[in-house]
């Protein structure tokens, strides 16, 4: 049985994921997996991940669906096999003890979905930009909170495999598949533990997938509506 399944998807991330590679591998067990999927990278990113491939068996690449991230995302979550599923990005860098504090708190607390704080780098990651990313989240479990304002953190978060059905697809027309996951274990009544380690080295350049600013008030109304929808559908 695989004990921790590490979910990733990358996109032109040559510049950027040996090192988020070497994080993530030195705190695995033989036992453990890293499931990429990769969406049409024209880069170096495949030929990196091959040559990883090579010396590493726990690692599988896998060729992404080509329509988004959300998309990427569930094709490598329906790939992951272990218990523990963490995502990932290509861009970040794990801090040394994030497995071994992420899986303690499962073990201790009886959570369904694990999520610690990051500090926020420059694209170097040399020099901090925020000390905290709870501070600019506002972070915290709670479904009407989360629908208001998502506070979860995709390469921030750790979720039980029991929860994988119930997120499973992920609607295309909703802005985040972070949200989605957090929420839909909120919905379940499951247990979420926001903890205050910083385990992530959380990089912001100019090709991030995700943004750190707000949208403008249509586009928010708009997300928010087609997230209440997609739950409503699929609660139907």
């Amino acid at each position: 049985m695989i004990r921790i399944s590490v979910a990733m998807v990358t996109y032109q991330g040559e510049k950027y994921i040996k090192e988020q590679l070497d994080s993530i591998l030195e705190q695995l067990g033989p036992e453990d997996e890293v499931v990429i999927s990769d969406d049409g990278s024209t880069d170096g990113t495949i030929e990196i991940i091959k040559a990883y491939c090579k010396s590493d068996e726990r690692i599988h690449l896998l060729s992404g669906p080509g329509i988004g991230v959300k998309a990427n995302v569930e094709n490598a979550l329906r790939a992951c096999n272990g218990a523990y599923i963490f995502l990932a990005d290509q861009d970040d860098i794990w801090m040394p003890e994030k497995v071994s504090c992420v899986m303690e708190t499962f073990a201790r607390e009886d959570a369904v979905v694990v999520v610690h704080d990051a500090v926020v780098m420059d694209g170097d990651c040399k020099e901090v930009v925020l000390d905290s990313f709870y501070s600019l989240k506002g972070s915290g479990s709670g479904v009407v909170k989360n629908i208001w304002r998502n506070t979860y953190i995709g390469c921030c978060m750790a979720f039980k495999r029991e929860l994988l059905e119930a997120v499973l697809p992920i609607p295309s027309y909703i802005e985040m598949h972070d949200q989605w996951i957090g929420v839909i274990n909120d919905l379940l009544k499951n247990k979420t533990c926001f903890i205050p380690d910083r385990l992530l080295c959380y990089r912001r350049h100019g090709n991030n997938a995700s943004g750190m600013t707000h949208y403008g008030v249509g586009r928010m109304i708009k997300n928010r509506v087609c997230f209440v929808w997609a739950l409503l559908r699929r609660k139907s």
